[in-house]
């Protein structure tokens, strides 16, 4: 149901394919339901990803500014709620021990989080091998790129970890609402209050 290796290489995949085919790429329609979020998930964060460097672009026009927050705001919101249903779609299959003690991180957050990982991987490695960049550049680079894929190698094992505690009863996890503020017209004052 839940296997890290078989995400981050889902992940590190996608973010090959997605920059190499400028953006187009379908979610695999026979994925089964976890991975298909995991997937989804993933292209939010890829999009998240790439409308933040956009909003970096020196120069760019106050209105170009302005429609990628609005887009920054709705990719992390869908980017929060694909996290939520990863966990939902996970405690659904479920029968956890409500004695066991309470982990403080999701799956659904752990995997984000390596796909946030698969993202720096991919630009770091662009990065350590760019050839108008300096061989300083580079190498510190390569430098990081150990790491960042180290902290990937980590962040998979615990995941592999939790979930096989979760398994055998001696973990549990539950699900925490992000409860994210700044896009809800009701709860934002600076939106309500112009209203």
């Amino acid at each position: 149901m839940l296997d890290a290796l078989v995400i981050t290489r889902m992940q590190e995949e996608m973010t090959a394919a997605l920059h190499e085919t400028e953006n187009e790429v379908a979610i695999e329609t026979g994925a089964d339901g976890l991975m298909a979020l995991a997937m989804a998930q993933h292209r939010a964060n890829f999009d998240l990803w790439h409308e933040e460097d956009k909003a970096r672009v020196p120069g760019a026009p106050d209105a170009e500014i302005v429609r990628v927050k609005h887009a920054i705001d709705t990719l992390n919101q869908r980017r929060n709620d694909l996290v939520e249903k990863m966990d939902v779609w996970l405690i659904d299959r479920l029968e956890q021990d409500p004695a066991a003690p309470l982990h403080s991180e999701t799956p659904g957050l752990m995997i984000d989080r390596l796909s946030i990982l698969a993202l720096k991987i991919y630009h770091t490695h662009e990065e350590a091998h760019r050839v108008t960049a300096t061989e300083e550049h580079r190498l510190r680079n390569v430098n990081r790129l150990a790491l960042i894929e180290e902290q990937r190698e980590d962040l998979a094992a615990c995941l592999d970890a939790l979930w096989s505690e979760v398994l055998a009863g001696r973990r549990r996890f539950k699900l925490y609402r992000q409860m994210k503020m700044y896009n809800d017209p009701e709860l934002n004052p600076a939106v309500y209050g112009r209203v």
